[in-house]
């Protein structure tokens, strides 16, 4: 695992999107895998000034998304489709039909399945972006979470509802089960690339890079069984722990 400690989020975001966009160049036809909520916001920023300014195309690239909340509209405002539709889709030139979600409607096992054989057609996941939520989840894989599930809906834990209610009207409004990508999904992505910002975020980071083993009560531990994985984490999301800048 990598670490590369920054000054800030915005810092953050510029050296998340770098490692993207060389990704892009690199392997026009990429699989990128995306991830949704406030810690990428930035970096999808930077990656739609890169495309305005400099012309990275998204032609030939396809995407996937980690998760969905379960049985909300689409076109909902507080919908992973509606964020990256606003936040990145509706802004660069990836063609509307190489972009993919879980689906918010069919929650069937067989749907699930569907999701993960999807992936698997594609190629698998080049470069996986992620998050880390407090309790150590990555996507929606709460704690207890079994390290190697493939797509699958769960309940969400009061926390992370809690996390995610600033983007609802109230917390009662916040969908109480998700369809995620499941651990031994990302697990298979050839790359991983998490990025991490604010003191929130600290206990999470400090025990995910203090983390030997993988244990499900933190399932984040689990990108310690993956060959390449790069965190990019700004001071204080590493505050608890001793790093020199990369």
């Amino acid at each position: 695992m990598k670490i590369i400690a920054v000054k800030d989020k915005n810092e953050m975001s510029r050296k998340a999107a770098e490692l993207i966009i060389e990704t892009v160049r690199k392997k026009p036809n990429a699989v990128l895998g995306l991830a949704t909520g406030g810690t990428p916001e930035g970096t999808y920023r930077e990656l739609v000034a890169d495309h305005r300014q400099n012309g990275t195309s998204y032609q030939q690239i396809t995407t996937v998304n980690l998760d969905e909340y379960a049985g909300i509209d689409p076109k909902d405002p507080n919908s992973y489709h509606a964020y990256m539709a606003s936040h990145f889709f509706n802004h660069v030139d990836l063609p509307e039909n190489q972009s993919y979600l879980p689906s918010s409607s069919d929650l069937s096992e067989e749907e699930s399945k569907h999701y993960d054989d999807l992936i698997a057609s594609l190629g698998g996941i080049d470069l996986q972006l992620l998050g880390i939520g407090r309790n150590g989840h990555i996507g929606f894989n709460e704690p207890g979470t079994p390290l190697t599930i493939g797509t699958h809906v769960v309940q969400l834990t009061e926390s992370t509802r809690k996390a995610n209610a600033r983007y609802f009207r109230s917390l009662s409004d916040v969908p109480e089960r998700a369809v995620t990508m499941g651990i031994g999904t990302i697990l298979k992505s050839k790359r991983i690339l998490l990025i991490a910002s604010g003191e929130e975020k600290a206990e999470a980071m400090s025990k995910l890079i203090h983390a030997s083993l993988p244990d499900s009560s933190f399932p984040a531990s689990a990108l310690t069984q993956h060959p390449d994985v790069t965190v990019i984490a700004d001071e204080p999301a590493l505050s608890l722990i001793s790093m020199s800048k990369d």
